[in-house]
Protein backbone atom coordinates (compact mmCIF):
# COMPACT_ATOMS: atom_id res chain seq x y z
CA UNK A 1 0.00 0.00 0.00
CA UNK A 2 3.08 2.44 0.51
CA UNK A 3 3.44 4.51 -2.01
CA UNK A 4 6.85 5.36 -3.34
CA UNK A 5 7.99 9.72 -2.82
CA UNK A 6 9.66 10.66 -5.95
CA UNK A 7 10.91 13.72 -4.03
CA UNK A 8 13.89 13.24 -2.51
CA UNK A 9 13.70 12.76 1.12
CA UNK A 10 14.67 15.62 3.92
CA UNK A 11 16.92 16.23 6.40
CA UNK A 12 16.23 17.73 10.09
CA UNK A 13 18.74 17.49 13.02
CA UNK A 14 17.42 17.91 16.98
CA UNK A 15 18.81 20.83 18.23
CA UNK A 16 21.12 20.40 21.01
CA UNK A 17 19.46 23.33 23.19
CA UNK A 18 19.61 21.15 26.52
CA UNK A 19 22.46 20.21 28.40
CA UNK A 20 24.13 16.49 28.28
CA UNK A 21 23.43 15.82 23.74
CA UNK A 22 20.99 13.33 22.36
CA UNK A 23 21.91 9.85 24.80
CA UNK A 24 21.71 9.30 28.52
CA UNK A 25 25.39 8.55 28.81
CA UNK A 26 28.57 9.76 30.20
CA UNK A 27 30.64 9.19 27.30
CA UNK A 28 32.49 12.49 25.69
CA UNK A 29 30.73 14.77 23.85
CA UNK A 30 32.04 17.71 21.72
CA UNK A 31 28.25 19.04 21.78
CA UNK A 32 26.98 22.12 23.83
CA UNK A 33 23.65 23.63 24.26
CA UNK A 34 24.93 27.08 24.51
CA UNK A 35 23.99 30.14 21.77
CA UNK A 36 26.93 30.35 19.72
CA UNK A 37 27.76 26.54 19.47
CA UNK A 38 23.94 26.10 18.19
CA UNK A 39 24.21 29.38 16.03
CA UNK A 40 27.52 27.84 14.21
CA UNK A 41 25.81 24.18 14.20
CA UNK A 42 22.81 25.86 12.56
CA UNK A 43 25.36 27.14 9.54
CA UNK A 44 26.83 24.00 9.51
CA UNK A 45 23.83 22.04 9.17
CA UNK A 46 22.86 24.92 6.14
CA UNK A 47 25.72 24.07 4.40
CA UNK A 48 25.55 20.22 4.79
CA UNK A 49 21.85 20.05 2.90
CA UNK A 50 19.83 19.74 5.82
CA UNK A 51 16.29 21.17 5.38
CA UNK A 52 15.08 21.61 9.00
CA UNK A 53 15.79 22.20 12.38
CA UNK A 54 14.16 21.12 15.66
CA UNK A 55 14.66 22.76 19.00
CA UNK A 56 13.52 20.77 22.57
CA UNK A 57 11.20 21.85 25.23
CA UNK A 58 11.78 21.11 28.75
CA UNK A 59 11.17 23.03 31.78
CA UNK A 60 12.65 21.01 34.33
CA UNK A 61 16.11 19.30 34.75
CA UNK A 62 15.68 15.44 34.59
CA UNK A 63 18.19 12.84 32.80
CA UNK A 64 21.07 14.69 31.88
CA UNK A 65 19.36 17.61 30.61
CA UNK A 66 20.12 19.79 33.90
CA UNK A 67 20.28 23.15 31.50
CA UNK A 68 17.37 23.94 28.76
CA UNK A 69 17.07 26.77 26.56
CA UNK A 70 13.57 27.91 25.59
CA UNK A 71 12.43 26.67 22.22
CA UNK A 72 10.67 29.46 20.45
CA UNK A 73 13.00 31.93 21.10
CA UNK A 74 15.82 29.72 20.62
CA UNK A 75 14.36 28.59 17.26
CA UNK A 76 14.60 32.66 16.41
CA UNK A 77 18.03 32.79 17.21
CA UNK A 78 18.47 29.97 15.07
CA UNK A 79 16.68 31.08 12.04
CA UNK A 80 18.51 35.05 12.31
CA UNK A 81 21.66 33.25 12.14
CA UNK A 82 20.93 31.01 8.76
CA UNK A 83 19.10 32.19 5.52
CA UNK A 84 17.30 29.02 4.30
CA UNK A 85 17.17 26.29 6.79
CA UNK A 86 13.40 25.75 8.59
CA UNK A 87 13.47 25.70 12.49
CA UNK A 88 10.64 23.67 13.78
CA UNK A 89 9.91 25.37 17.56
CA UNK A 90 8.53 22.74 20.11
CA UNK A 91 5.02 23.97 21.76
CA UNK A 92 3.63 22.08 24.84
CA UNK A 93 -0.07 22.30 25.04
CA UNK A 94 -0.70 23.04 29.16
CA UNK A 95 2.36 25.91 29.49
CA UNK A 96 1.44 27.17 26.54
CA UNK A 97 -1.83 28.76 25.28
CA UNK A 98 -2.50 29.14 21.73
CA UNK A 99 -3.44 32.47 21.73
CA UNK A 100 0.09 33.47 22.77
CA UNK A 101 2.05 30.78 20.16
CA UNK A 102 -0.22 31.70 17.71
CA UNK A 103 0.78 35.52 17.98
CA UNK A 104 4.86 34.66 18.71
CA UNK A 105 4.88 32.36 15.92
CA UNK A 106 3.31 34.48 13.19
CA UNK A 107 5.89 37.37 14.38
CA UNK A 108 8.60 35.29 13.90
CA UNK A 109 7.65 34.05 10.69
CA UNK A 110 6.70 37.90 9.25
CA UNK A 111 10.85 38.26 10.72
CA UNK A 112 12.29 35.39 8.56
CA UNK A 113 10.38 35.04 5.22
CA UNK A 114 8.10 32.08 6.72
CA UNK A 115 11.29 30.17 7.81
CA UNK A 116 9.32 29.21 11.21
CA UNK A 117 7.15 25.64 12.13
CA UNK A 118 5.75 24.32 15.05
CA UNK A 119 6.12 20.34 16.77
CA UNK A 120 2.97 20.16 19.31
CA UNK A 121 4.36 18.01 21.95
CA UNK A 122 1.41 16.13 23.90
CA UNK A 123 3.85 15.22 26.64
CA UNK A 124 5.74 12.60 28.46
CA UNK A 125 7.10 14.08 31.47
CA UNK A 126 4.79 14.01 33.99
CA UNK A 127 6.65 15.25 37.01
CA UNK A 128 7.58 18.14 34.91
CA UNK A 129 4.09 19.01 34.80
CA UNK A 130 4.04 18.46 38.32
CA UNK A 131 6.46 20.82 38.82
CA UNK A 132 5.29 23.66 37.45
CA UNK A 133 1.50 23.33 38.44
CA UNK A 134 -0.04 22.00 35.72
CA UNK A 135 -2.52 19.27 35.49
CA UNK A 136 -1.71 16.06 34.17
CA UNK A 137 -4.07 14.40 32.01
CA UNK A 138 -5.01 11.14 30.95
CA UNK A 139 -2.80 10.19 27.70
CA UNK A 140 -5.99 10.47 25.34
CA UNK A 141 -7.14 13.42 26.99
CA UNK A 142 -3.74 14.80 26.25
CA UNK A 143 -3.67 13.77 22.33
CA UNK A 144 -7.60 15.47 22.29
CA UNK A 145 -5.85 19.00 24.12
CA UNK A 146 -3.36 19.06 21.81
CA UNK A 147 -6.09 18.57 18.37
CA UNK A 148 -7.93 21.32 19.40
CA UNK A 149 -4.39 23.31 19.96
CA UNK A 150 -3.70 22.82 16.30
CA UNK A 151 -6.59 23.23 15.61
CA UNK A 152 -7.24 26.66 17.66
CA UNK A 153 -3.29 27.67 15.79
CA UNK A 154 -4.43 27.50 12.19
CA UNK A 155 -7.85 29.21 12.60
CA UNK A 156 -6.12 31.61 13.98
CA UNK A 157 -3.57 31.49 11.30
CA UNK A 158 -5.78 31.39 8.64
CA UNK A 159 -8.94 33.07 9.68
CA UNK A 160 -11.12 36.74 10.51
CA UNK A 161 -13.17 36.83 12.96
CA UNK A 162 -12.08 33.22 14.29
CA UNK A 163 -14.77 31.12 16.64
CA UNK A 164 -13.89 28.03 18.01
CA UNK A 165 -15.66 25.83 20.88
CA UNK A 166 -13.74 23.42 22.45
CA UNK A 167 -13.56 21.87 25.99
CA UNK A 168 -10.25 22.97 26.12
CA UNK A 169 -9.98 26.42 24.48
CA UNK A 170 -12.50 28.53 23.08
CA UNK A 171 -12.78 31.69 20.57
CA UNK A 172 -15.02 34.06 19.88
CA UNK A 173 -14.48 36.25 16.69
CA UNK A 174 -10.69 36.83 17.08
CA UNK A 175 -8.56 38.07 14.78
CA UNK A 176 -4.79 38.31 14.70
CA UNK A 177 -3.01 40.92 12.35
CA UNK A 178 -0.66 40.31 10.93
CA UNK A 179 -0.99 36.94 10.22
CA UNK A 180 2.24 34.62 9.80
CA UNK A 181 3.77 34.68 5.99
CA UNK A 182 3.03 33.09 3.62
CA UNK A 183 3.68 29.68 3.22
CA UNK A 184 1.71 28.93 6.72
CA UNK A 185 3.95 27.70 8.96
CA UNK A 186 4.24 24.10 9.28
CA UNK A 187 2.53 21.60 12.34
CA UNK A 188 4.01 18.87 13.14
CA UNK A 189 3.42 16.41 16.02
CA UNK A 190 5.30 13.26 17.65
CA UNK A 191 3.69 9.78 18.95
CA UNK A 192 2.89 5.92 18.16
CA UNK A 193 -0.68 5.78 19.82
CA UNK A 194 -3.39 5.05 18.54
CA UNK A 195 -4.34 8.81 19.31
CA UNK A 196 -1.74 9.92 18.15
CA UNK A 197 -1.87 8.75 14.75
CA UNK A 198 -5.55 9.56 14.26
CA UNK A 199 -4.70 13.02 15.39
CA UNK A 200 -1.89 12.94 12.87
CA UNK A 201 -4.43 11.77 10.26
CA UNK A 202 -7.17 14.62 11.46
CA UNK A 203 -4.83 17.71 11.65
CA UNK A 204 -1.50 17.61 11.54
CA UNK A 205 1.38 18.63 8.29
CA UNK A 206 3.59 16.09 9.91
CA UNK A 207 4.27 12.90 11.93
CA UNK A 208 7.49 12.10 13.68
CA UNK A 209 7.78 8.50 14.96
CA UNK A 210 10.18 6.51 17.02
CA UNK A 211 13.34 5.04 15.60
CA UNK A 212 11.92 1.76 13.84
CA UNK A 213 12.73 -0.73 11.60
CA UNK A 214 11.37 -0.17 7.64
CA UNK A 215 9.09 -3.14 8.56
CA UNK A 216 7.34 -1.23 11.66
CA UNK A 217 7.69 2.24 9.53
CA UNK A 218 5.55 1.09 7.04
CA UNK A 219 2.48 -0.24 9.27
CA UNK A 220 2.40 3.22 10.68
CA UNK A 221 2.86 5.36 7.57
CA UNK A 222 0.16 2.18 5.60
CA UNK A 223 -2.46 3.20 8.78
CA UNK A 224 -1.95 7.43 9.36
CA UNK A 225 -2.07 7.86 5.45
CA UNK A 226 -5.33 5.66 5.07
CA UNK A 227 -7.39 7.51 7.82
CA UNK A 228 -5.67 10.49 6.17
CA UNK A 229 -7.01 9.70 2.94
CA UNK A 230 -10.89 9.25 4.44
CA UNK A 231 -10.59 12.94 6.05
CA UNK A 232 -9.73 13.93 2.36
CA UNK A 233 -5.58 14.57 3.69
CA UNK A 234 -2.39 13.68 3.10
CA UNK A 235 -0.08 13.11 6.08
CA UNK A 236 3.89 14.03 5.74
CA UNK A 237 6.25 11.70 7.99
CA UNK A 238 9.16 11.79 9.85
CA UNK A 239 11.53 8.99 11.54
CA UNK A 240 14.05 9.41 14.10
CA UNK A 241 17.36 8.26 14.19
CA UNK A 242 20.69 8.27 15.55
CA UNK A 243 23.51 8.63 12.84
CA UNK A 244 27.23 7.06 14.21
CA UNK A 245 28.86 7.34 10.45
CA UNK A 246 32.58 5.91 10.40
CA UNK A 247 34.53 5.02 7.96
CA UNK A 248 34.57 1.40 8.44
CA UNK A 249 31.27 -0.06 10.35
CA UNK A 250 33.96 -1.65 13.05
CA UNK A 251 34.57 2.24 14.68
CA UNK A 252 30.86 3.41 14.34
CA UNK A 253 29.61 -0.16 16.05
CA UNK A 254 32.58 0.63 18.59
CA UNK A 255 31.20 4.01 19.47
CA UNK A 256 27.89 2.59 19.91
CA UNK A 257 29.19 -0.08 22.68
CA UNK A 258 31.08 2.67 24.06
CA UNK A 259 27.78 4.92 24.56
CA UNK A 260 25.98 1.88 25.73
CA UNK A 261 28.50 0.93 28.08
CA UNK A 262 28.95 4.38 29.46
CA UNK A 263 25.59 4.73 30.06
CA UNK A 264 24.00 6.31 33.19
CA UNK A 265 21.88 3.31 34.60
CA UNK A 266 19.99 4.86 36.78
CA UNK A 267 19.27 8.37 34.33
CA UNK A 268 18.09 5.77 31.95
CA UNK A 269 16.01 3.72 34.27
CA UNK A 270 14.24 7.01 35.52
CA UNK A 271 14.05 8.11 32.04
CA UNK A 272 12.26 4.77 31.01
CA UNK A 273 10.34 4.83 33.94
CA UNK A 274 8.90 8.07 32.86
CA UNK A 275 8.28 7.63 29.01
CA UNK A 276 7.08 3.39 29.19
CA UNK A 277 4.16 5.06 31.35
CA UNK A 278 3.30 7.44 29.14
CA UNK A 279 3.10 5.18 26.59
CA UNK A 280 1.74 2.66 28.25
CA UNK A 281 -1.01 4.76 29.45
CA UNK A 282 -2.69 4.90 26.04
CA UNK A 283 -5.57 1.77 25.84
CA UNK A 284 -3.36 -0.16 23.54
CA UNK A 285 -0.53 0.22 25.29
CA UNK A 286 1.35 1.37 21.97
CA UNK A 287 2.47 4.84 22.80
CA UNK A 288 6.31 5.47 22.10
CA UNK A 289 8.57 3.46 24.13
CA UNK A 290 6.10 1.34 24.89
CA UNK A 291 8.56 -1.67 23.85
CA UNK A 292 11.74 0.20 23.94
CA UNK A 293 14.84 -1.94 25.49
CA UNK A 294 17.50 -0.81 27.99
CA UNK A 295 19.65 0.30 24.92
CA UNK A 296 17.00 1.87 23.08
CA UNK A 297 16.27 4.16 26.26
CA UNK A 298 19.73 5.76 25.93
CA UNK A 299 18.83 7.35 22.82
CA UNK A 300 15.75 9.59 23.80
CA UNK A 301 13.90 8.31 20.93
CA UNK A 302 14.99 5.47 19.70
CA UNK A 303 17.18 6.57 17.34
CA UNK A 304 19.31 3.58 17.64
CA UNK A 305 16.92 1.17 16.18
CA UNK A 306 16.96 3.06 12.91
CA UNK A 307 20.04 1.24 12.43
CA UNK A 308 21.79 4.68 10.61
CA UNK A 309 25.47 3.23 12.31
CA UNK A 310 28.12 2.46 9.90
CA UNK A 311 29.99 3.43 6.76
CA UNK A 312 28.65 6.25 4.44
CA UNK A 313 27.38 3.55 1.82
CA UNK A 314 25.55 1.15 4.87
CA UNK A 315 24.01 4.22 5.80
CA UNK A 316 22.73 6.19 2.84
CA UNK A 317 21.21 2.50 1.73
CA UNK A 318 19.21 1.91 4.80
CA UNK A 319 17.77 5.71 4.77
CA UNK A 320 16.50 4.92 1.21
CA UNK A 321 15.13 1.80 3.22
CA UNK A 322 13.31 4.23 5.02
CA UNK A 323 12.29 6.16 2.39
CA UNK A 324 10.80 3.30 0.47
CA UNK A 325 8.85 2.33 3.80
CA UNK A 326 6.95 5.48 3.30
CA UNK A 327 9.17 8.37 5.33
CA UNK A 328 9.51 11.85 4.10
CA UNK A 329 12.05 13.13 6.12
CA UNK A 330 14.58 11.78 8.80
CA UNK A 331 15.34 13.48 12.10
CA UNK A 332 18.53 12.94 12.79
CA UNK A 333 20.72 12.96 16.20
CA UNK A 334 24.39 12.92 16.62
CA UNK A 335 27.20 12.53 19.44
CA UNK A 336 29.38 15.02 18.43
CA UNK A 337 26.97 17.54 16.59
CA UNK A 338 29.11 20.15 14.80
CA UNK A 339 31.59 17.70 12.81
CA UNK A 340 29.29 14.98 12.40
CA UNK A 341 26.71 16.98 10.57
CA UNK A 342 29.51 18.00 8.55
CA UNK A 343 30.77 14.60 7.82
CA UNK A 344 26.84 13.48 7.11
CA UNK A 345 26.64 16.25 4.69
CA UNK A 346 30.22 15.65 3.10
CA UNK A 347 29.65 11.94 3.07
CA UNK A 348 26.09 10.54 3.41
CA UNK A 349 23.52 13.01 1.35
CA UNK A 350 25.21 12.95 -1.71
CA UNK A 351 25.48 9.42 -1.54
CA UNK A 352 21.79 9.61 -1.08
CA UNK A 353 20.75 12.15 -3.52
CA UNK A 354 22.71 9.40 -6.01
CA UNK A 355 21.03 6.44 -4.81
CA UNK A 356 17.79 8.24 -5.19
CA UNK A 357 18.71 9.14 -9.15
CA UNK A 358 19.66 5.99 -9.49
CA UNK A 359 16.18 4.15 -8.61
CA UNK A 360 14.19 7.07 -10.28
CA UNK A 361 15.76 6.51 -13.46
CA UNK A 362 15.38 2.39 -13.27
CA UNK A 363 11.90 3.59 -12.36
CA UNK A 364 11.52 5.24 -15.58
CA UNK A 365 12.72 2.92 -17.94
CA UNK A 366 10.91 0.08 -16.24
Amino acid sequence: MTQHNPEPIRFAYWVPNVSGGLVISKIPQRTSWDADYNRELARIAERAGFDYALTQIRFTAGYGAEYQHESVAFSHALLAATERLKVIAALLPGPWNPTLAAKQVATISQLTGGRIAVNIVSGWFSGEFRAIGEPWLDHDERYRRSEEFIRSLRGIWTQDNFTFRGDFYRYSDYTLKPKPAEPLPEIFQGGSSRAARDMAARVSDWYFTNGNTPENIRAQVDDIRHKASAEGRSVKIGVNAFVIARDTEEEARAVLADIIAQADPDAVRAFGHEVKNAGAASPEREGNWAKSSFEDLVQYNDGFRSNLIGTPDQIAERILALKEAGADLALLGFLHFQEDVKYFGDEVIPRVRALEAARAERKAAA
